[in-house]
């Protein structure tokens, strides 16, 4: 599916849609805090916009990441630290 394709019909440039998702699904602030940073952009919408943009085209857009994205083992590691709370 083309990007045009994806987003056609909409009021909002392609750009715009695809990067409020991408910032929700990535760093997942909450919707009205996406609407005031739209604002400082100077751009108005309203939270349950973005909301609806995540539903209806969150899948597909994670779905075209992931192909670009490099696979990774299930294998992890964590240090272990000790914190000392009143001399224990």
């Amino acid at each position: 599916m083309e990007n045009q394709n994806l987003f056609k019909w909409k009021h909002y440039q392609p750009d715009i849609i695809s990067l409020t998702v991408r910032w929700c699904l990535r760093y997942n602030p909450s919707f009205r805090d996406l609407v005031e940073m739209m604002e400082e952009r100077g751009l108005s919408m309203a939270h349950t916009t973005i909301m609806r943009w995540v539903h209806q085209y969150g899948s597909e857009l994670e779905e075209r990441v992931r192909r670009h994205l490099k696979s990774t083992n299930d294998s992890w590691r964590v240090d272990e630290t000790y914190i000392k709370v009143k001399g224990q």
